[in-house]
This record gives C-alpha cells, structure tokens and sequence, in this order.
C-alpha cells in the first residue's frame, strides 16, 4: 500500500467514525457496525459492566471483549488503541483503581471529545484520552503493562506498524490483549474495494495465518490465538445476505513481550524459538 492510499485509508475511517459519534444516540446506540448493548451482552459484556458506564459509552463498536482476557490488576497502566466512546477505558479503569492509570488513544477528534465528556460524568480521575493514530502513539517507551484493543487493528493500513507501537510501549513481561476480526480465507477482491467494507471492520481483516508471524517478528512471545466460533451470527448481521461471515470471524490475540532482552526484536538473540498457538 502506498503512502497516499494509506493516507486516504485513514481519512475514509476517520470520516466514518466522526459521522458515528456524531450521530451515535445517548445511550451510545452507533449507526454502523457492530450493535448496542444487546451486541455488547452477546460478546461477553456482563449488564453490570454496561450499567457501569456513563451512557453513550458503550457505541456497539466491538467485536469481543478484551477484559475478560486482560486480567488486569490494581495499580497497572493500560493503553487502549483506537477508544472510541472510552467503553473499555472505563472498564478498564475500575480493574487497575486509583493507583493504576489507563490511556485510551484515538485518530478521530469526535470521538476524543465524546470520551472526554463521558470521563466528566464518571467523575472518573486515572483516565485520559489523547489524539493519536496507533500507529504512532502518543505513549512513552515500556510505559505500559496491558495495551488492548477492540476491533480497531483491522482498520490500520499499516499492522506491522502497529505491532511494532504497542511492543514499544509496553514493559517488559507486558501484555497486548486484543479482540478484533481476522480473514479465515481469502476474501473476495470486490469486498476489498468498498470502503464501506473497510470502514465496517471486514475489509482489512487481518489474515490468520500471518497475525502470529507479523506479531513474533516484532519480537512478541508467545501469541495465541482464538477463534471464537459463534461471532458468524454478528458478523452477519453487519452486513446481511452479502456472505462476508464466510470469510471473516472474530479472534482472541494475546501476545506477550518477553521479560528478558532475549525476546527483543534486535535482542541478545538465542534462547528458545518463539511459541504461537490458534486455537478455535
């Protein structure tokens, strides 16, 4: 992909997702994909975590649900790439308390606002929200213990890139805990073209079977990866009668930077060979 159309990916999805916090109800409802909070239950949210939220939080924009998967701990820092209306923030922010810090980072000026007016009705004080594309985050070195993400990765021109951020951030022993749609086979070409498609989570799927190596090559280890059977049904309902679930699921990715400097990309080198499971 060339710089340009990198350039015109990124403003045809920011344009998209301004239109959804823009038009997105007060209880959050989106316009586009994915669903509200009936969606959000059926992708592993407890109605106590939608109740803890600020309505227009919870925009229906997942895919799954990192929490359940993140283990998080009082007093760790989290990163979420690509917030949104700050849903997993907030959530997020319950686990790690008053001792621990999350940051969410999003492209799209709206949605910052959105989340930054939902913090104040949360009163909520180890939250902060910064402009930035996840390609480049606005995050200090080895900053991080978890960074997460839901159903935005599939939406950057660049993934490596991405991988290669959220490795920078995060400490040493530190996880990315991810929800997002990857390809099970190759997709029609037609699919690929529409920016609709794009805008809505399916076009730029990351294909299964390269998200272990892109994740190890950054020096990531281990990565697992897990399918979750049943996300065909909401997949579908995205996008009705036009077959994409056949192409596309939902996954679990959970990757780990090694605690020793023998994991780095560009490391002490040696040790054991890099471990990756997928699982469905």
């Amino acid at each position: 992909m060339t710089d340009q159309s990198e350039n015109e990916v990124r403003d045809n999805v920011r344009t998209h997702y301004a239109e959804i916090a823009k038009a997105s109800g007060p209880t959050g409802a989106s316009p586009g994909c994915c669903g509200g909070a009936k969606k959000s239950l059926e992708m592993g949210y407890s109605q106590t975590d939608l109740d803890a939220v600020p309505e227009g939080a919870n925009m229906g924009l997942g895919c799954g649900n990192p929490q359940t998967l993140a283990k998080l701990r009082e007093g760790q820092t989290v990163i979420d790439l690509g917030s949104g209306g700050g849903f997993d923030c907030f959530l997020a922010a319950r686990s790690v308390g008053a001792t621990g810090k999350v940051i969410g980072v999003d492209m799209t000026p709206e949605m910052l606002n959105k989340a930054r007016a939902n913090a104040e009705k949360l009163a909520a004080t180890n939250v902060e929200f910064r402009l930035g594309e996840i390609e480049h985050l606005p995050v200090a070195d080895q900053s991080a213990d978890v960074v997460i993400s839901n159903c935005v990765i599939n939406l950057s021109p660049d993934k490596p890139q991405v991988a290669r951020e959220a490795f920078r951030v995060l400490k040493r022993g530190g996880r990315l805990v991810v929800s997002d749609i990857v390809e099970l086979k190759p997709m029609p070409e037609a699919f690929k073209a529409e920016a609709a498609k794009f805008s809505g989570c399916v076009a730029g799927a990351w294909p299964v079977a390269e998200v272990e190596a892109l994740l190890k090559s950054v020096g990531f280890d281990p990565v697992e990866i897990t399918i979750v059977s049943d996300s065909q049904k909401f997949i579908r309902d995205w996008f009705p009668g036009e077959d994409v679930e056949k192409y596309v699921a939902s996954a679990h990715i959970e990757a780990v930077r090694p605690s020793s400097c023998c994991g780095d990309q560009k490391g002490c080198g040696g040790g054991n060979a890099p471990g990756s499971r997928t699982r469905t």
